[in-house]
């Protein structure tokens, strides 16, 4: 049987940025090498240096995080004692007013005035009404109680009875607009001349295999480099070496 020579390709170190012969015996002889040691020794010192800082720094930021949670814990109490103080301030204000009635619901905590349709929480020291939909400042739900008030005023006002011909007529003309046909033009074809059938595969679809255990390798920046080292001098080599060939005449 005839042998021929094949090529095993180089293989790249990572510690020492260079390529060896990709056989056993050059890799064996290569991790032995004192150069190759020291590499490794150093990357190892570097990266536990490295680990060192990042907890260093993880600590640290984890002191400023509690140190930070303290001061708005501290001054969270501060503004509710204070809340609680004005709250309660309020509280005796509304009682001894003789203007508005505020009626107070156990169940819920709050006091409720008839008149303006407002909730008030002691607690908080905010309103509610359903107006609103939220609980707001003290101006803010006297300001919308107002405005209710006034736009009440003026639909009772310009607001006048439709005849009983006129609401029939309505009525009828909504009762026709719910059960007729939608508005506007129906499309029946699809938005899309070119595509026929749902799903239907490209014809420029081309089936090619792929390996089930294919990776794509990882290449770093030194290996990238000195691949194209390696092309670039051997392109240099070719073209020193065309005129021994004989196929170029010169």
């Amino acid at each position: 049987m005839t042998e021929y020579w094949v090529s095993q390709g180089n293989k790249w170190c990572d510690f020492c940025k260079i390529f060896i012969s990709n056989n056993p015996t050059s890799i064996r002889n290569h991790e032995l090498g004192q150069r190759h040691k020291d590499n490794v020794a150093k990357k190892l010192d570097t990266m536990r240096k490295d680990n060192v800082a990042k907890e260093k720094q993880q600590k640290e930021a984890a002191r400023a995080l509690e140190q930070i949670e303290a001061k708005a814990n501290r001054s969270y109490q501060k503004d509710v004692a204070n809340l609680k103080e004005a709250s309660s301030l309020r509280a005796l204000d509304i009682e001894e007013d003789g203007q508005e009635k505020w009626d107070y619901d156990s169940t819920s905590g709050y006091y409720y005035n008839q008149s303006n349709g407002l909730h008030y929480d002691p607690n908080s020291g905010f309103y509610y009404s359903d107006a609103i939909g939220k609980w707001v400042t003290q101006e803010e739900a006297y300001a919308a109680v107002q405005i209710s008030s006034s736009s009440k005023n003026k639909e009772s006002i310009f607001k006048k009875p439709l005849p009983a011909s006129a609401a029939s007529s309505v009525k009828e003309n909504k009762v026709a607009a719910q059960s007729g046909p939608p508005p506007g033009p129906v499309v029946s074809a699809s938005l899309n001349p070119r595509r026929s059938v749902k799903g239907a595969p490209s014809k420029f679809a081309v089936n090619k295999r792929k390996r089930p255990d294919e990776k794509p390798k990882a290449v770093s920046v030194e290996e990238k480099a000195a691949l194209k080292a390696r092309e670039a001098a051997r392109k240099r080599v070719e073209e020193r070496e065309k005129s021994l060939l004989g196929l170029y005449q010169h």
